[in-house]
């Protein structure tokens, strides 16, 4: 049974004004590769694609959309969803799938919390979220995406053996990542040495966050989390 949906933390917000091809591309591309939430709740994942897919990866703020087209690219197999509420974010992954050609990319223009619920029992063979909003603001880090109650849902959704990575510059919200998977049921962390959570791996490419970030002088985590094989009761 699905469960209801939390309320929305944000809608979607612009910065800068659009150009007129990316107005172009949001209005003619995007409803091509949108997940419909209502339409497409009760379809396999695998099956919302042009062209088959061995298995569906999850990427929850994609920002500019640099990471998910590079791993759209490497892995042309398998099946990418995008989740993206910043419209501007959106229309840099169109233009970005348009001028390489990406074929294996659908989008969810709005909020995970929205998207997630309604996804099935694991369908997703693995899961992006990278230097998600810090919420910098005690009064504010309910807020954040990484938590107990979102962890629940995700692990839902993923398969025994997934992986979740999870990048952030924050070590408030890293220590905090970090206490909610230890409360999971779903997830669990198994680093062997430091540089398993300091050095960013080969097949994970960067961001512009996360250069921001080190221009800025801040320290980068970058978490891998297993999905349990069985759920902790």
């Amino acid at each position: 049974m699905r469960s209801e949906a939390p309320k929305r933390l944000f809608g979607r917000r612009i910065g800068h004004r659009l150009s007129k091809r990316q107005t172009q591309l949001w209005d003619e591309l995007l409803p091509r590769l949108s997940i419909d939430i209502e339409c497409d709740a009760d379809r396999p994942l695998s099956t919302t694609f042009d062209h088959p897919v061995r298995e569906v990866w999850l990427e929850i703020g994609f920002g500019g959309g640099e990471h998910l087209a590079w791993q759209a690219q490497q892995h042309p197999d398998i099946g990418f969803v995008g989740v993206e509420p910043f419209i501007n974010g959106v229309a840099k992954l169109l233009s970005e799938i348009e001028e390489r050609q990406i074929r294996n990319i659908k989008i969810h223009p709005g909020d995970a919390r929205d998207l997630v619920p309604l996804l099935a029992e694991t369908s997703i063979a693995r899961a992006f979220v990278l230097f998600p909003d810090p919420w910098p603001k005690k009064r504010h880090h309910k807020r954040r995406l990484i938590c107990a109650d979102f962890l629940e849902q995700l692990g839902r959704v993923m398969k025994p053996e997934a992986e979740l990575r999870v990048a952030t510059d924050i070590s408030d919200y890293a220590r905090t990542m970090l206490l909610a998977v230890a409360r999971s049921s779903y997830f669990e962390w198994c680093p062997s040495q430091p540089s398993d959570w300091r050095d960013r791996p080969a097949d994970w490419p960067s961001t512009r966050y996360e250069q921001k970030a080190l221009n800025a002088g801040r320290h980068c985590t970058y978490f891998r989390f297993r999905r349990k094989a069985i759920r902790a009761h």
